[in-house]
């Protein structure tokens, strides 16, 4: 995505590229990484494993909550099978994307 970073503003609101680690010990927003293919992912572990969709859920409710939004403007668009994920968050592009810049900072320090 544009600029190296793995979100980009859409008019419906947010497109993020996500690299899940479920049966993590904690939830968690751990930064920017770049895949060996030139892609941004956004990092991000949870506790829940990886069956019958707990983890995508578990993804879905953390960046519904990093964000403050309803869990419902969350959406998992690609790769419910897969590590790499894309999500849809609903809303106001520019300020979900200064949030989660916010977010990822914060976790830089």
């Amino acid at each position: 995505m544009a600029s190296g970073l793995p979100w980009q503003v859409t008019t419906e609101g947010l497109t993020i590229t996500v690299r899940l680690t479920p049966k993590a010990g904690r939830d968690a927003i751990d930064g920017i990484e770049q895949m060996a293919d030139g892609r941004a992912v956004l990092k991000v572990r949870v506790r829940a494993a990886p069956s019958e969709g707990a983890a995508n859920d578990a993804l879905v409710r953390l960046m519904a909550k990093s964000l403050a939004v309803a869990a419902r403007q969350v959406s998992l668009a690609a790769g419910a099978a897969a590590r790499v994920k894309r999500l849809e968050v609903a809303g106001s592009g520019p300020a979900l994307a200064a949030a989660l810049a916010g977010i990822v900072e914060a976790n830089r320090s």
